[in-house]
């Protein structure tokens, strides 16, 4: 299974329909950020990723949680 087939089943489950999902990836065309979106990420990132660019996002995407 792609990484894109598990953000569709992901995405159409009703326990994480709501959840935050990037792509880190070794491909940065275009067409593979816009394959990323189609499949519900919110985010494609390309490999290596800038650790504090992924920090940032997720500090300013994903809402927090009380555990």
């Amino acid at each position: 299974m792609s990484g894109h087939d598990m953000a569709r089943r992901l995405g159409a489950l009703p326990e994480t329909a709501h959840a935050v999902l990037v792509a880190l990836s070794g491909f940065g065309a275009p067409e593979d950020a816009a394959r990323s979106r189609e499949a519900g990420c919110e985010r494609h990132f390309v490999k290596p990723v800038n650790p504090e660019t992924l920090i940032d996002f997720l500090r300013n995407n994903v809402p927090k949680v009380d555990l």
